[in-house]
Parts: structure tokens; sequence; C-alpha cells
């Protein structure tokens, strides 16, 4: 095999593996798209489960109340 050859074929294998992390690439992408617009729809959508708490009062541990100043 000729040095062209080799180059040639160095070449090829190289845009494969750029072919095949572009793909992944955009998988991963399209999930994220996907991830993010559910999680928009979630964040928007009134509450189904009636009036909402504050965290204060739908925490089950009370805050540490301040001590007086000495």
């Amino acid at each position: 095999m000729g040095l062209l050859e080799e180059r040639e074929l160095a070449a090829r294998q190289r845009v494969e593996a750029l072919r095949v992390g572009l793909e992944q690439t955009q998988e991963r992408w399209q999930r994220l798209v996907i991830a993010r617009e559910t999680v928009g729809e979630v964040l928007s959508a009134p509450a189904a489960d009636g009036p909402t708490q504050s965290a204060e009062a739908a925490s089950p541990v009370a805050a540490p109340r301040a001590s007086p100043a000495t």
C-alpha cells in the first residue's frame, strides 16, 4: 500500500469517527431539547392538587428561631 493510500485510509477513518461522534451528539441534544420542553410544560401547568403551600408551611422541620440579642 502506498503512502497516498495510507493517508486516504487514515482520513476515511477520521471522517467515520467524526460522523459517529456527531450522531451521538445530535441524539444527546435531541434528548436535552425534549427534557427541557417537558420541564417547561410541567412548570407552566396549573397545579391540579389544589392550593399550594409555601416552602416554610410544607416543611415538617421548624426553622430555627433567632435568639434575642444580649
